[in-house]
């Protein structure tokens, strides 16, 4: 986005969960401000990668409306009124002025975000929905052993108690 007179610092790979294309791509058209929708599709309809339709939170919102004030052309993601192609080496360099230790790409926000999604107890469905997996299973390979709760059962019946415990069901 381009800066406002008050640079924000929220994230719209963190904010959407969105890969940085579909971040790229994003024009104005596409934010829903009253609906508070961001639909990260492309109007034909055609990527190799799921894009999906995401609701708008607060800092989303924001940060979104005060980039609507500055805009310069149709792209949310603008430098000088033309579409940002890569912001690798920004992100680089912010990486680096943080003192960030490891390595951190710009598809790390993806993951941050769908790992914070999981850890507050969103179920897997609504994160696959989220990142526009094809499929829940996609998202439970990469994401299962961020919301091991799951698996809560199967540890108590290793309690070896007196009395065992009911396992319930869960499919």
């Amino acid at each position: 986005m381009r800066c406002p007179a008050r640079p924000t610092r929220r994230s719209p790979g963190l904010t959407t969960a969105a890969r940085i294309g579909a971040i790229l791509d994003l024009t104005w058209g596409r934010i829903d401000f009253e609906r508070g929708n961001i639909n990260l599709r492309l109007p034909d309809g055609v990527t190799r990668k799921g894009r999906a339709v995401v609701a708008m939170n607060r800092m989303a919102r924001a940060a979104l409306e005060a980039a609507y004030q500055a805009r310069l052309s149709d792209y949310v993601i603008e430098f000088g009124g033309k579409p940002v192609g890569s912001i690798r080496t920004g992100f680089n360099a912010a990486v680096r002025r943080a003192g960030i230790g490891r390595a951190v790409g710009v598809h790390d926000l993806r993951h941050t975000a769908a790992v914070k999604m999981l850890s507050m107890g969103i179920p897997m469905e609504q994160v696959s929905q989220f990142l526009a997996h094809s499929n829940v299973q996609t998202t439970r390979r990469v994401y299962a052993r961020f919301a091991p709760e799951h698996l809560a059962d199967a540890a108590a019946v290793l309690e070896f108690t007196d009395t065992p415990r009911a396992v319930r069901k869960v499919r």
